[in-house]
């Protein structure tokens, strides 16, 4: 397994780990040990694709494997996000609907000995998922600085509705990406959906 793979494998190993203390309230700056973790986990993400690239070290397991630690990386933020009561399951359907559907042809693809790797929309679509998911963690855990004591908010409640429809409003700018480049990433090989047997 070269260095692109083995930094692929280690952004899934990195998931259980951030999903861990999103969901451990009860540990002080919590939200911020998540954020870490999840930006540590994000990096890997550019720096396989970037190396892959530069060394020519690009394998079909590569243009598997790296959507796939993606999609489990953003999938399970999500699932967190739904459980805190930070966003809806709408987003979450809307976002595995779009998944499942790419994959779908890939499957397909495969069938047919052709491996089809992302685009660059399916590339906007991931730093927006990614954006998304940092700055509910970034709004989270100034509210937890609050909580703790370290800061201090007149109107907790407003601030912290207001953090609420900012992080949603990042969210669905996620979900719109997610959409459009679902149906280009449909529609630019549509081809192998058509000819399906």
């Amino acid at each position: 397994m070269n260095l692109p793979n083995k930094l692929t494998m280690l952004r899934l190993i990195l998931v259980p780990f951030y999903v861990f203390f999103l969901l451990m309230p009860s540990i002080p700056h919590h939200y911020l040990v998540a954020l870490i973790i999840f930006a540590a986990a994000s990096y890997t993400d550019h720096l396989d694709g970037k190396i892959a690239r530069k060394r020519n070290m690009i394998t079909d397991f590569g243009k598997f494997a790296d959507p796939l630690a993606d999609k489990i990386m953003i999938f399970s933020a999500l699932a967190c996000f739904i459980q805190l009561g930070l966003t809806g399951a709408v987003v979450l359907i809307i976002t595995a609907a779009r998944e499942f559907a790419v994959t779908s042809v890939r499957l397909i693809a495969a069938g047919k000995g052709k491996v089809v790797a992302a685009n660059v929309w399916g590339k906007l679509k991931t730093v927006s998922q990614m954006t998304a998911v940092f700055v509910v963690l970034i709004l989270q855990y100034i509210f937890e600085l609050h909580t703790l004591g370290i800061i201090s908010f007149s109107d907790p409640e407003a601030v912290g509705a207001w953090f609420y429809i900012i992080g949603e409003i990042f969210l669905w700018i996620s979900v719109v990406f997610t959409l459009i480049s679902g149906i280009i990433y449909i529609y630019q090989n549509f081809d192998f959906i058509k000819n399906a047997k």
